[in-house]
């Protein structure tokens, strides 16, 4: 069968997901019933259908989310004090719009990392551009960066995705260099982005883990935690439920 001229036209000008509907409808006997308007409409919804989808993966791609998780499939059954209305809420985005931060605490295996990553996807789904770090990872390839010339570069980076999170802060005290990275980070992002923290520590210890230098310590603090909402999660370890008993390993 030879090839539709239009069917070539449309892959010149990069229109593969019309190209697709195209050829559809061609072998569909209803679509001879179809009006042109229908058709074009059709072929545009199959375009803008894709070319979202491609966009959602690249950002997913980006952001590096270390769980696949989704709000839709958040167990609310699970005792750790997770407040549904407030999650739903903050879910929507609106503190992402308004470049605030958000604070998920509590004991480890409660679920921060992957309820971090739950609202990192949906905010790649609302067309946002999202990173996930480790903090631990982060300040090491920032130490790595610092000698091979990529420092700025990577700096840059945190500073202009809309949502950053900031995974497992507060495992360790920081050192100067790290320190010095957190403030130029913390001041980069006030006011132009959103930061999502999880953390074992409560805030209000946080000042303990910037040894040496109070008045540093308040600047990154300031621009942390004032305007960051926060839940503040509790029960016991989620994976220490899941594990297998011993008697019937």
């Amino acid at each position: 069968m030879l090839t539709h001229p239009t069917l070539d036209q449309l892959h010149q000008l990069g229109l593969a997901g019309m190209a697709r509907a195209f050829e559809e409808l061609q072998a569909n006997p209803q679509g001879g019933e179809l009006a042109p308007a229908e058709w074009l409409g059709l072929l545009l919804d199959r375009e803008i259908a894709e070319r979202q989808d491609r966009r959602l993966k690249a950002r997913l791609r980006f952001a590096k989310l270390r769980h696949q998780a989704s709000v839709e499939d958040i167990d609310w059954r699970t005792a750790r004090g997770l407040d549904r209305a407030l999650f739903q809420k903050l879910a929507q985005g609106g503190w992402i719009e308004a470049k605030e931060n958000l604070i998920l605490e509590g004991p480890t295996g409660v679920g921060k990392s992957w309820l971090a990553c739950a609202l990192g996807q949906k905010a790649c789904r609302d067309n946002h551009s999202v990173l996930y770090q480790r903090v631990p990872r982060l300040f090491a390839d920032l130490a790595l960066a610092r000698g091979d010339g990529r420092h700025a570069r990577l700096m840059r980076t945190l500073g202009a995705v809309k949502l950053l999170i900031l995974d497992d802060w507060g495992l360790e005290p920081l050192g100067p260099e790290q320190q010095r990275d957190l403030l130029e980070l913390a001041e980069d992002r006030y006011g132009r982005g959103a930061t999502l923290i999880t953390s074992q520590v409560p805030p209000d210890r946080w000042h303990d883990l910037i040894t040496g230098n109070p008045t540093l310590a308040d600047a990154i603090l300031d621009r942390l935690v004032h305007n960051a909402h926060r839940i503040q999660l509790r029960g016991e370890s989620l994976r220490r439920k899941r594990a297998p008993k011993a008697a019937e390993a």
